[in-house]
Parts: structure tokens; C-alpha cells; sequence
């Protein structure tokens, strides 16, 4: 669980893997706002220390339910299903095709002006990128309408690292491409 009170019960809306950004942008100036530290200088002492933690929070929470991937991981530690250094073990079948990807890119940085080849790593890497949105949001928007199971969360879960391993090997792709 968080130590910080939920960042959904802190902007009054409901938990949610797409909660509606237009709301959340509303709420974060709202607080922000209303617990600004410059508003408490004067009291100071607890007043102040309470200001701080709650522009500390709402600064959190907005960058938290503004990002797809840390509304995802913040939801699944909510849960308990997921935690912050967790070393978790995607399934071989998935892990054989990530070998096959990482082969692919090896031979790219073998052969750099090799403009075929990257073309066609790019497109593998946005294929399983694709897929793994278009799943992604099956699921999410299947918890959103109701289906809070343990069952779905842990699906998503799977989703999340495999989302973040195609995202390691699209960054290596473009850091040797930036070169």
C-alpha cells in the first residue's frame, strides 16, 4: 500500500487506468492553488509543513495520473500485486521473441548504414509495441467498466513488464541510432 492517501480519493475521482485527463489537469491547479506554500509563509510552524506535504502530494499524483505506465504500476501496488523493485519473470515464449528482437538489433549495430535493416528492426519493435497497447487496452478499459478481479490486474501486470522490457530495446535502438 502507499503511504501518501490515494491520488484518486485526492482529486474526488474514480480509481481508473484512463482517468479522465481534463479532470485531473482541473483538480491539480485547484490544489495547487489552494495549498501553494506562499499561502501559509506567514503561519509557518504546522500550517506551512501541511502546505508543503499537500503541494508535495498533488504534485505526485498529477504526474502519476498523467502517465499511462506510472497510473498503471501505481494502481497494481495499490492492489498489492506489484512492488517497486520486483524482479518479475515474463513467460519464456515472450522472452524467446525478445532473443530473436535482440539478435535483430545486434545485427543493426553491426551495420549501422544499413538503412533496410533498421526499417525493419523499427517496425518489429513498433509491431510488438502495437500488440501490446491494443492488449493493454483490452484489459485496462475491461477494469475501468467494472471487471476488478485479481485475475484481470494480474494480466495487466504482465502487460506493464512486458511493455517496459520492448521499451528498453526501443531506447537501445535509438541511443545507438542518436550516435
Amino acid at each position: 500500500m502507499h503511504s501518501d492517501p490515494d491520488f484518486f480519493e485526492l482529486y474526488q475521482i474514480p480509481a481508473s487506468f484512463h482517468p479522465d485527463q481534463a479532470v485531473v489537469k482541473k483538480k491539480f491547479y485547484e490544489l495547487s492553488r489552494l495549498y501553494h506554500p506562499d499561502r501559509f509563509a506567514q503561519a509557518g510552524g504546522d500550517a506551512l509543513a501541511h502546505a508543503m506535504h499537500m503541494a508535495t502530494l498533488n504534485n505526485k499524483a498529477y504526474k502519476t495520473l498523467t502517465d499511462a505506465g506510472a497510473t498503471m504500476a501505481y494502481i497494481l501496488k495499490a492492489k498489492g500485486l506489484m512492488t517497486d523493485e520486483e524482479q518479475y519473470k515474463l513467460p519464456p515464449d515472450f522472452l524467446m521473441e525478445m532473443m530473436d528482437l535482440n539478435e535483430l538489433v545486434s545485427e543493426y549495430e553491426d551495420a549501422p548504414y544499413d538503412a533496410g535493416l533498421r526499417n525493419q528492426v523499427v517496425a518489429q519493435v513498433q509491431a510488438h509495441l502495437d500488440s501490446w497497447q491494443t492488449q493493454a487496452d483490452e484489459l485496462t478499459k475491461a477494469y475501468d467498466n467494472g471487471a476488478t478481479n485479481d485475475a484481470l490486474l494480474l494480466k495487466i501486470k504482465d502487460c506493464y513488464f512486458r511493455k517496459k522490457y520492448l521499451l528498453r530495446i526501443k531506447e537501445r535502438i535509438d541511443t545507438f541510432a542518436a550516435r
